[in-house]
């Protein structure tokens, strides 16, 4: 028998599928008759087993699940042993389908039965496999370059019920899975339950892994560098898809996204951390401008610690700051400050709720939509601990709802209750470290002060007014737009516009860049029937240096600007230097006002001008604030109080001076101080509530860096002396009354109303009716006899002055 049948007849004996082979190399199926092969020929090749031999391996197998909960603990795919002997197979490629497949190592069980191939859930949702499912099998061998060097999983607790914030010890954890599936495959992607037995604090876990990546190991390459015969280094990293565990493989352990997974030690991975910083945020394009020192300090104290991972801040123990409130006066950026801090933050968008729409004419609903406003902050922190993202709630005009709690007198107490409300969802019973409640009010005072405590609003900043850097910074910003499109002259400097707008706001300054534009687009409007714009002209249009004048002069004014229309209402006339008297007291105010600027003193002084009625002291006080050139001059004036209660105007009193000490250089004019406490010397009558609260802010000093001037004008100074008010003051600048004929004749002569012969009669009459007497007039006093002689007949003019004068010598009136 030649050697080729012989080779044939081997073959057919050791094949399992009973089929036979041509000459020609083709399978055929065996019959009963055994075909003769005709002979060789000569020189001709001997007869070759094909290569699709190995295929017969192949087969099919229907999918079952794993048998018990330990078979899916061990990340083993279960056949039975006739299909598959596991002591020579130890991997299998799975084909669910022609475009995909999955690598597995398998074990033996006598419980799957032939034909049938079991996994567990993991493994089945991984590969997408359903039950009765028919998948190809084919045995798989691992390379040489296909071993595990390092690998990267991701793990999460598997279910609810096993979550823990205990942290776990990532080595104990890589130990214990190297002894569990040393020798295993495992392909990217792959998801498996690993049971881990803490046996330091005597606890089980059951995790959920997922296969983040492989670096394989290659054998022959660290075989030859062992033994020098090759200078490539044998660990040189490279990504593999599938590889076999060694028991010195690096198992390094990541936590999930959003998992409460606490990792600690070296396996720990450094999971990628989102940080809570927008890194492409900028002061100038989110339109803030001015208040960099407020940002720096909410930053230190609100963000600084959440740029950290949540698992250190859990080893510290620490809780992020929840809430901070923004107060100062109206329209220097805190809405907007607090609108872009959503936008800095990698963070939930932001709720935005003004603090009326909470209140609700149902009882319950109010403290209902408050519970909704932290309703989802809740759900994430139950769900995702730590790892939850941040939850930012704006509170725009929150005096609205949480007023000083028993302060509504006769109401139903629904501010009360949502006050209670807000104070428990902060920092109640169930804590919550994954919001920032952002709060902005003008009245600070009127906050309860529950709310203030640390935990909640405690982060307190006073966005005051710009300095005049920050002003600069502000015009920059609303003009940049006109720059980028050539629509502004050049000669418009706002560097000097920055120095002349003290005290503007930011809201202002914005109202004044709008006012120059509406100027110069008044320009281009044609008068007649109808405003109609020159559209040849529209393109030529800019904002030049004269309509920001316009609008600086007549439009926009600052509202913690000088009062220059009451100062200028309570100078109507001007002032009349009568002697050398004046020229001392206004030396005396000045001299008051420098040493409020010397930057070596307090910068904190008052004085009250004390006279006689229509002595003129209002006029000489507004005059002293006038020069004094300080950018805010507040006036309090008894006219303004009219028909308040006494609370009223200790209210009204106590913001007059916090108006006054947000600005650098302040001047607070008190005028009227009789009036403006009730005093009548009948009786007497007088408020102590009001007197006891102006008591309390004379002696209140401004903040560092802030100087304040305070000036009052009184007609009795032993009203002052009776009521504490001379020692309150500083200093008291008497005001004197006219007492000599040469006094009285420099303000008659200023009139021109009288000839030089009636101003010689007067001057006759006057030294007489002075001479030896004690007379006094105050200059208002006299402007208005003056003013009464002007009315009548030019001879009549002297005799009608001097029979006032005589009358008032006599104390008639």
């Amino acid at each position: 028998m030649s050697n080729n049948v012989k080779n044939v007849k081997k073959y057919q004996k050791t094949n399992p599928m009973n089929r036979s082979i041509t000459q020609a190399g083709f399978i055929r199926p065996l019959k009963k008759k055994l075909y003769r092969l005709p002979p060789p020929r000569e020189h001709s090749q001997p007869v070759r087993v094909p290569q699709q031999a190995p295929r017969l391996t192949e087969k099919m197998f229907r999918v079952r699940k794993a048998p018990t909960e330990a078979h899916t603990l061990s990340n083993f795919a279960f056949v039975n042993q006739r299909d598959f002997d596991a002591r020579t197979t130890k991997h299998v490629r799975v084909q669910p389908g022609p475009g995909h497949h999955y690598i597995f190592s398998i074990k033996n069980d006598t419980d799957v039965k032939p034909g049938e191939i079991a996994f567990g859930v993991p493994h089945r949702k991984w590969a997408v496999l359903s039950l009765d499912q028919e998948v190809r099998v084919t045995p798989f061998s691992i390379g040489s370059s296909e071993y595990v060097g390092s690998i990267v999983l991701s793990a999460d607790f598997n279910g609810k019920k096993n979550v823990t914030a205990e942290p776990l010890n990532a080595d104990l954890m890589a130990r214990e899975f190297s002894m569990q599936f040393v020798g295993q495959a495992f392909s990217k992607g792959m998801q498996m339950v690993f049971r881990f037995e803490d046996k330091e604090k005597n606890k089980s876990h059951t995790l959920s892994l997922s296969v983040k990546s492989i670096e394989g190991f290659d054998m022959n390459k660290a075989a030859q560098a062992a033994n020098g015969e090759s200078d490539e280094p044998a660990s040189k990293p490279k990504q593999v898809d599938v590889g076999e565990l060694l028991p010195n493989s690096v198992i390094v352990f990541d936590k999930e996204e959003g998992s409460m997974l606490n990792l600690v030690g070296k396996s720990k991975g450094k999971a990628a951390y989102r940080s809570i910083i927008n890194p492409d945020w900028d002061f100038q394009k989110m339109g803030i401008g001015g208040l960099d020192r407020e940002f720096s300090h909410i930053f230190r104290r609100a963000f600084a610690s959440r740029v950290f991972p949540p698992e250190f801040i859990e080893q510290l123990g620490m809780k992020h700051v929840r809430g901070m409130l923004l107060y100062g006066p109206p329209g220097t950026g805190k809405t907007l400050m607090a609108r872009q801090i959503g936008k800095m933050l990698n963070a939930r968008e932001p709720k935005i709720v003004n603090g009326p729409q909470i209140l609700d004419k149902y009882v319950g609903e109010s403290e209902s939509n408050v519970r909704k406003l932290f309703a989802d902050a809740e759900e994430e922190w139950r769900r995702c601990g730590a790892n939850s993202g941040l939850h930012i709630i704006i509170f725009d005009e929150i005096d609205a709802i949480c007023k000083q709690r028993g302060s509504m007198a006769g109401s139903s107490s629904v501010h009360d209750t949502v006050v209670n409300q807000l104070l428990s969802k902060m920092d109640g019973v169930e804590q919550l470290n994954n919001i920032l409640v952002i709060g902005m009010t003008n009245r600070r005072d009127m906050i309860d002060e529950a709310l203030l405590r640390p935990g909640r609003l405690e982060v307190q900043m006073e966005v005051s007014l710009p300095d005049e850097f920050g002003r600069l910074q502000i015009l920059r910003i609303h003009t940049a737009r006109m720059k980028e499109y050539n629509k502004m002259d050049a000669t418009v400097d706002l560097e000097d516009l920055s120095k002349r707008t003290k005290n503007f706001s930011g809201a202002e300054l914005e109202g004044l860049v709008r006012a120059a534009q509406s100027s110069a687009m008044n320009r281009l409007v044609k008068p007649g029937g109808k405003s109609l714009a020159d559209p040849d002209a529209i393109e030529k249009l800019v904002i030049n240096s004269t309509d920001f004048e316009y609008a600086l002069e007549n439009d926009v004014k600052p509202a913690f600007g000088r009062s220059d229309e009451s100062l200028n209402r309570l100078m109507t006339g001007g002032i009349t230097v009568w002697g050398p008297e004046v020229t001392e007291i206004l030396d005396q105010g000045t001299l008051l006002a420098e040493v409020v600027k010397n930057p070596e003193n307090r910068g904190f002084r008052s004085a009250v001008l004390a006279g006689s009625p229509k002595t003129g002291k209002t006029s000489l006080a507004a005059q002293i604030a006038k020069g004094s050139d300080f950018p805010f001059i507040k006036v309090v004036s008894p006219e303004d109080t009219v028909g308040f209660s006494e609370s009223a105007k200790c209210a009204s009193l106590k913001k007059a001076f916090e108006d006054a000490k947000r600005s650098k250089l302040s001047v607070l004019l008190i005028d009227n101080l009789e009036r403006l406490i009730d005093y009548h010397p009948v009786g007497p009558r007088y408020s102590n509530l009001v007197i006891q609260a102006l008591l309390v802010l004379l002696n209140s000093p401004p903040p560092v860096g802030h100087r304040l001037l305070i000036l009052a004008t009184s007609s009795d100074r032993s009203f002052l002396r009776d009521m504490g008010l001379m020692v309150a003051f500083g200093s008291v600048i008497d005001i004197p009354r006219l007492s000599t004929a040469a006094q009285i004749m420099n303000v008659i002569g200023e009139s021109n109303i009288f000839s030089d012969e009636q101003l010689g009669a007067i001057n006759h009459k006057l030294e007489e009716l002075v001479d030896g007497k004690k007379f006094g007039i105050g200059i208002k006093h006299l402007l208005e006899l003056i003013e009464s002689a002007r009315q009548c007949e030019a001879d009549y003019r002297v005799s009608m002055l001097m029979s006032m004068m005589e009358n008032i010598s006599l104390n008639l009136f």
